[in-house]
Parts: structure tokens; C-alpha cells; sequence
């Protein structure tokens, strides 16, 4: 038996149970993985809330890790016990002291990726990597508005937009917040609650508008960010925590032919040369110190309901990891 949490009932951070399971042995091209540490993103908090639908129930939430091997399956090849090995997207379940994980899910770490910034990064990292460079390839002169700029996935956009060359627009909450986007590359800084983003957008721009906007935020605004954009601009919609963004009628798009994308990362690692290629962008640009990582919070994996509390109520800024409770001490 091993320790996770599990998730009975949707609702509030609450209905996140520290409890006792059964995982078993791996199947038949599968590995057993001991977690080291487990990324917190917002669709943990989606599926807790039941706004994205878990296959089974109860279940144990997560879609992000890094932990040594253990024990490997039949007809595993290139995998032994020992390795250490991450993996964001499916299958869920990563809120678990070990779990069990198809071989072609996970990617090899490499020595220079402590456990730690691997489990912040691979999901959020992956993430910004399919926005910047496959969604709306990003280049030098493109203009760029981040919403959530010090969140997780958005501290990631600015700096890697910021490296490809483009002039990097944020939005954030406060002034700390601000101040972390700065230091992440943002060249302009809109704090929400004191001032009006459209407007201030139109005046950083010139009234010529974004290329694109990268908007996790969703219901406050998605509508706001259509007003943003530049003809033929880009509303790439890849969240929602302030809420599921009203109906969009096309006819709305057609006044400067924009586009309109809802991508998800599964869709864009559907292969595993994909998810190799993804990992290995990620991984080589925190090496090279293109992403800076920060790993601002940590908590025992118990205490995974005050995470996502925090998460929920802006109190976190850039990552959030969960370690195994018998290992937290030693990485504090």
C-alpha cells in the first residue's frame, strides 16, 4: 500500500482525501515509478471542481512528475529500475507517493534537471512550448499580450517570448506579481485591478493591437482580449480559471478575420517523437538559462487541499510541486 490522494466527491480543495491504495505490479509495457516530486497545475483543480471529467471516481488527481523507476513490465525496452524518468498529460493520477505509468508516456531526465524543477516544468514547460512554437510560432518583431504573466505556464511564455525576439505584454494581479514579471521579460506590465488592459494595450501598441494573446484566464478576459488583437491575430485560449468564457458568435471574428484556438498539450504530443521533441526543447533551454524556473511554494503531499486553496485564490506565483511527505523535509 502506498499514500495518495484521492478524490471521492467534486467540490472545494476539502474533497481531496489523504488515504491508503493499492497500486499493483506493471503490466505489460508499463513501469512502476516512486514520485520524488508532483507538479500542481490548474487542471487538477478543473477536475476537482468537475469542470473537465475524470474517467473513473474516485480518483486520484495529477498530471505531472518526476520519480525513479522501480520495478518495469514486460517487454520494456531502453527503461530499467533506476531511472529517472518524468511525464505530464495522462494517465492522471501523479498525487500518489508511486504510481504506475505506461513506458511511452515518460522521458528521461537528465542529470542537469533537479527532480524538483523537472516535476515544475514538464507540464507548464511542454505547454509553453507548444503555444510559442507550433500554435502561434512566436518571432522577433511579433507584439505578444500573457494574462497571468507570474503564473506558472505564463512566467514561461514571457521568458520565452521574450528570447525569440518578441516585444512581451503582461497582465497581473499585483504588484509583487508585476515586479516577477519584469524580471521574467515582460517589457510591459499591466496590473488588472488598476488599470484597464484593453485601453492600456491599445496605448503600448499604438492602437495597432497584439499578434496574439495567450489568455489562461478565460470568462474576465476572453472578450477583452478579442478587443486586443491586430487583423488576422491570434486568440489562443488555453485555460479558464476565472470561468468557462461566454459563447462566441463567429460573426464576432470576422470584423479583423482573427483566429480562434481551445489547444490542449495532449493534442500536440499525440506521438512519441512529439513528446521527445517537446521535452527535450524544454529541458535544453533550463539548462541553457533561456527558462528560468521558479519553484516558489512547496508542500507535503498531505497538505495538497491547502495547495490548491492557494492556487485558487492567487496566493501562489510561478510553480507549485507537491513532495512525498517521508522525502519533504530533505527538499525544503
Amino acid at each position: 500500500m502506498v499514500k495518495a490522494i484521492r478524490v471521492h466527491e467534486l467540490g472545494g480543495p476539502e474533497v481531496l482525501k489523504w488515504e491508503d491504495v493499492e497500486i499493483g505490479e506493471p503490466n505489460d509495457r508499463e513501469i512502476r515509478v516512486k514520485n520524488q516530486a508532483i507538479g500542481l497545475n490548474f487542471i487538477d483543480v478543473y477536475f476537482r471542481k468537475g469542470v473537465y471529467e475524470a474517467s473513473t471516481m474516485p480518483f486520484t488527481p495529477g498530471m505531472e512528475a518526476v520519480g525513479v523507476v522501480t520495478a518495469v513490465g514486460p517487454g520494456i525496452t531502453g527503461r530499467k529500475v533506476g531511472d529517472v524518468v518524468a511525464y505530464a498529460g495522462t494517465p492522471m493520477g501523479s498525487y500518489s507517493e508511486e504510481q504506475i505509468l505506461p513506458a511511452d508516456k515518460v522521458v528521461p531526465v537528465p542529470p542537469s534537471i533537479d527532480p524538483v524543477v523537472g516535476a515544475s516544468i514538464m507540464l507548464k514547460g511542454m505547454t509553453a512550448h507548444f503555444l510559442v512554437r507550433r500554435c502561434f510560432k512566436v518571432e522577433p518583431g511579433h507584439i505578444v499580450l500573457v494574462h497571468a504573466a507570474a503564473g506558472g505556464v505564463g512566467s514561461l511564455l514571457c521568458q520565452w517570448a521574450n528570447a525569440l525576439g518578441a516585444t512581451v505584454i503582461g497582465t497581473v494581479s499585483t504588484n509583487d506579481k508585476a515586479a516577477q514579471a519584469k524580471e521574467d521579460g515582460c517589457h510591459h506590465v499591466i496590473i488588472n485591478k488598476e488599470e484597464d488592459f484593453v485601453a492600456r494595450v491599445n496605448e503600448i501598441t499604438s492602437g495597432n493591437g497584439v499578434h496574439v494573446v495567450y489568455d489562461s484566464v478565460g470568462k474576465d478576459t476572453f472578450q477583452g482580449s478579442l478587443e486586443c488583437l491586430r487583423g488576422r491575430g491570434f486568440m489562443v485560449s488555453f485555460g479558464q480559471s476565472s470561468g468557462a468564457p461566454d459563447p462566441v458568435p463567429l460573426s464576432s471574428l470576422a470584423a479583423k478575420s482573427l483566429f480562434l484556438t481551445r489547444p490542449s498539450l495532449m493534442q500536440y504530443t499525440t506521438t512519441r517523437d512529439e513528446l521527445l521533441e517537446a521535452a527535450g526543447e524544454v529541458f535544453a533551454n533550463v539548462a541553457s538559462a533561456v527558462l528560468r524556473v521558479r519553484v516558489n511554494h512547496k508542500y507535503p503531499l498531505s497538505q495538497a487541499a491547502q495547495a490548491h486553496a492557494d492556487l485558487e485564490t492567487r496566493k501562489t506565483s510561478g510553480a507549485v510541486v507537491l513532495i512525498p511527505d517521508s522525502i519533504f523535509g530533505s527538499t525544503s
